[in-house]
C-alpha cells in the first residue's frame, strides 16, 4: 500500500526515478538465490553482453555496481585518475555541480568551465584550454550529457572532435545517467572512454544499479591510477570476470532479473525506436509549453533535451507550489527546480517507459495546476498543441501490426 494513498494510479513525471513496466516488476518479484550457483553467473554473462548494446559499444567493458549514479561517478574517476590530476569539468546545472563537488573532494585538480544555467557546455573555452595544453596536463574531460536540472543536452561528439583536432590524449568521461537508452549515445563512435548510467532512469528499473562502461584506453589507465578505491575497483571485478563467477561481492539478485527483463523490453521495441519515442515526447511537451505562453529553461534549440523539460514560471508564481499542488490535488509528481532555479521552474520528465497518452494526461494535469496557482492559461491549449503533433507522428505499435 502507498504510504500516503491516493485513488487511482499515481502519475510519475519526474526525470527519474521513472515508471517501472509491469514485466520488470514481475521479474523482480522472486526470492533470493545463491549468487555462487551456476544460474547467476550465466545470467550475469548475458547482461554484460547486452548492456554494451545500449552504450553502442563493441570494445567497452561494462561493470554493474550495486549503487546509484553517484557511485558510478566515483567509479569512473577513481579507476582512471590519480589525486592531483587536472580535470576540465563543465558546470551547467545541479548534477554537473554535484559531480564537480565529488571531483574536488576526491582531491583532483578541477578546472571548472561554468555556463549560465540553461546553457550547454562552453566548448570554445574547452578548445582554448586544449590548444594551450602542450604538456598535456589535462588528464580528463568530464561532462554531463543531459543535465536534468535545466533540461540541457550537450554535444558529446563535438567534444571528441576537439580532442582529436588538438591531438589531445585526455580521457573523455561522460555522465549519461538521464540520456543513455533514451537519447542518441554512441560510445565507440564518439570516442567516450568512460560512460555511465543509473538503473532508475531510461532503463526503467528501481534505483540501485550504477552501470559503467570503460573503453580499452580507460582500462589501461587503471594501471597508473593511484586513487584509493575498494568497493568500486574495476580490477576486482575483472578478476572475477576471468574466473567466470563475475561478482566480487553479493549482487542484488532481484535487480539482475529486473535488468534482464528491462533489456528484453528495450530490444523488443528497438533502441532507435525508443530514441524516436523520446524525441516525440520531448517535442510534444515543448509545443504544450509554447501554447501555454511559457518558456523553456533551455536557452537554445541545439541544447534541448528529449527526456526532461524545465518550464520557466512568471515571477509572481512559485514553481515549487506548482509541484506541491500537483502532488496534493492531482496525484501527479513533477520535478522541482533545484538550486539556482529553485522556485523559478518546474520540470516535466518524459523519460523511460512512458507513452504519448500518458504524457497527455500529465499535460492536462499541468494545465489545471497552472489555473490553480493563478496563471492565466487557456485550458486545453497545451494538450491541443501536443495531441495535434502526436496524432500526426505516432507510428503503429510494431508488435501489433
Amino acid at each position: 500500500m502507498d504510504y500516503m494513498y491516493g485513488p487511482g494510479r499515481h502519475h510519475l513525471f519526474v526525470p527519474g526515478p521513472v515508471n517501472i513496466p509491469e514485466p520488470v516488476i514481475r521479474a523482480m518479484n522472486r526470492n533470493n538465490e545463491d549468487y555462487r550457483s551456476p544460474a547467476i553467473p550465466a545470467l550475469t554473462k548475458t547482461l554484460l553482453e547486452d548492456v554494451k548494446k545500449i552504450f553502442k559499444t563493441t570494445s567497452g567493458t561494462p561493470f554493474l555496481f550495486p549503487t546509484t549514479g553517484t557511485g558510478a561517478w566515483e567509479s569512473a574517476l577513481t579507476n582512471t585518475l590519480s589525486p592531483g590530476d587536472r580535470i576540465v569539468s563543465f558546470l551547467i546545472g545541479q548534477f554537473s555541480l554535484l559531480w564537480i563537488d565529488q571531483q574536488k573532494r576526491l582531491n583532483f585538480n578541477v578546472d571548472v568551465v561554468e555556463s549560465d544555467w540553461g546553457q550547454g557546455a562552453n566548448l570554445q573555452v574547452l578548445a582554448s584550454k586544449l590548444s594551450e595544453d602542450a604538456s598535456h596536463s589535462i588528464k580528463a574531460i568530464c561532462i554531463v550529457h543531459n543535465e536534468t536540472a535545466t533540461g540541457v543536452t550537450n554535444d558529446i561528439s563535438a567534444v571528441r572532435t576537439l580532442l582529436d583536432h588538438y591531438k589531445h590524449p585526455a580521457l573523455l568521461l561522460v555522465d549519461g545517467v538521464s540520456s543513455i537508452c533514451a537519447l542518441d549515445f554512441r560510445m565507440d563512435e564518439w570516442g567516450v572512454d568512460v560512460a555511465l548510467t543509473g538503473s532508475q532512469k531510461a532503463l526503467s528499473l528501481p534505483t540501485g544499479l550504477g552501470i559503467v562502461c570503460a573503453s580499452p584506453k580507460a582500462l589501461e589507465a587503471t594501471k597508473t591510477s593511484k586513487s584509493l578505491k575498494v568497493f568500486f575497483d574495476w580490477n576486482d571485478y575483472l578478476k572475477f570476470y576471468k574466473l567466470g563467477t563475475y561478482w566480487p561481492y553479493t549482487p542484488s539478485i532481484q535487480l539482475l532479473y529486473g535488468l534482464r527483463a528491462a533489456l528484453d523490453l528495450i530490444f523488443e521495441e528497438g533502441l532507435e525506436n525508443i530514441i524516436a519515442r523520446h524525441a516525440r515526447l520531448g517535442k510534444a511537451t515543448r509545443l504544450a509549453v509554447e501554447a501555454w505562453g511559457l518558456k523553456n529553461c533551455t536557452q537554445k534549440e541545439e541544447w534541448i533535451s528529449n527526456t526532461v523539460t524545465a518550464v520557466m514560471v512568471p515571477p509572481n508564481i512559485d514553481g515549487s507550489e506548482v509541484v506541491r499542488r500537483a502532488w496534493q490535488r492531482y496525484n501527479l509528481s513533477l520535478g522541482l527546480g533545484l538550486n539556482k532555479v529553485a522556485g523559478k521552474v518546474f520540470r516535466i520528465g518524459h523519460l523511460g517507459n512512458v507513452n504519448e497518452l500518458q504524457l497527455l494526461g500529465c499535460l492536462a494535469g499541468v494545465e489545471m495546476i497552472l489555473k490553480d496557482v493563478g496563471y492565466p492559461i487557456v485550458m486545453g491549449s497545451g494538450v491541443a498543441a501536443a495531441s495535434t503533433y502526436l496524432q500526426n507522428h505516432i507510428p503503429l505499435i510494431l508488435s501489433r501490426i
